[in-house]
């Protein structure tokens, strides 16, 4: 079930050490209002949550979530991997993230979404960044419909583009795909979330490298609008 949603006043930083996905997202978000960007450390970000590109199992052993997990403390990790036992059995699948206290004051709260099943697979050839950013602006809006306000700001990274050797303009695209998704629609089913990109992003390695798409919820699952 989906349903639309007023425009959120949440406060986005995307922010990577890559100098080409921080201008691949300029082109990429350059009339979206409400963005910040910049080249530097995630670790720098002052917000209420951070993003962090994770595998299925929540293992913090590369990329970013090594970093996170050295700056944090390796309580994060257990975190992370309860709510996926909790919530997942075990295996968070791509399309879903769960968002837990940081144990920290700056961020409050680490998002953790998979872009890959196993650490540093190459998914450049598929949507999982979408899938992913999408999943993890959702877990924004399940954690404020828990406590109301308790993430007014996040930052993400480039997903994928590292580890997963997605290409920096790819990237930027499918990320703005899924903010854009965020602010038009509340999933409360992962499934649903899943099964709506994926059917409109399908034929998507035959376009444009350039082209956005922005996600429509489907007619039969949306809901009056508020």
């Amino acid at each position: 079930m989906t349903e639309n949603l007023v425009p959120s006043p949440l406060r986005v930083v995307l922010t990577d050490l890559n100098e080409a996905v921080v201008e691949a997202w300029r082109a990429a978000f350059a009339d979206t209002p409400g963005i910040e960007i910049r080249q530097g450390s995630i670790l720098d970000e002052r917000v209420d949550a951070w993003v962090s590109p994770t595998n299925s199992r929540g293992r913090m052993d590369g990329g970013l979530d090594a970093v996170i997990k050295r700056h944090l403390g390796a309580g994060i990790q257990l975190r992370v991997q309860r709510a996926i036992r909790d919530r997942f059995a075990g295996t968070l699948p791509v399309g879903s993230a769960v968002c837990v206290p940081s144990g920290a004051v700056n961020p409050q709260f680490l998002i953790s979404t998979p872009t890959m099943e196993q650490s540093s697979q190459n998914v450049s050839a598929t949507l999982n960044v979408a899938l992913a950013c999408a999943a993890a602006f959702q877990a924004v809006h399940r954690q404020n419909t828990v406590t109301p306000g308790s993430i007014g700001s996040v930052a993400l990274v480039g997903m994928g583009a590292r580890t997963g050797r997605v290409p920096a303009r790819v990237c930027a695209n499918l990320m703005w795909t899924g903010y854009t998704l965020f602010n038009d629609h509340h999933f409360e089913d992962d499934d649903d979330l899943r099964s709506t990109i994926l059917a409109q992003l399908d034929d998507l390695e035959r376009a444009p490298a350039e082209q956005r798409v922005r996600i429509a919820a489907p007619p039969a699952r949306r809901a009056s609008r508020r």
